[in-house]
């Protein structure tokens, strides 16, 4: 049987590894750390493809009937 790539279901949004730089901007930004964003476990299968390790930022655009798109972020967590 064939592994089904859920990445390109219609209802996945789009998920996205951020750079270190792009994490340090967007820590400023909101005046926050790491450990007071929301978690993604190191094994969701929407980030599989990532190959995420903890830590990492995680993206994730989401379509949105009134602001278009809406971004949301996770850090990657073992457990």
């Amino acid at each position: 049987m064939a592994e089904i790539d859920i990445t390109k279901h219609r209802y996945v949004p789009k998920h996205i590894k951020m750079s270190e730089q792009e994490v340090t901007k967007l820590l400023e930004r909101f005046n926050i750390t790491k450990r007071q964003l929301p978690k993604i476990l190191k094994n969701d299968p929407a980030i599989k493809h990532l190959n995420p390790k903890p830590g990492d930022v995680i993206k994730i655009i989401r379509e949105s009937p009134t602001a278009k798109e809406s971004e949301y972020y996770r850090v990657v967590v073992e457990r």
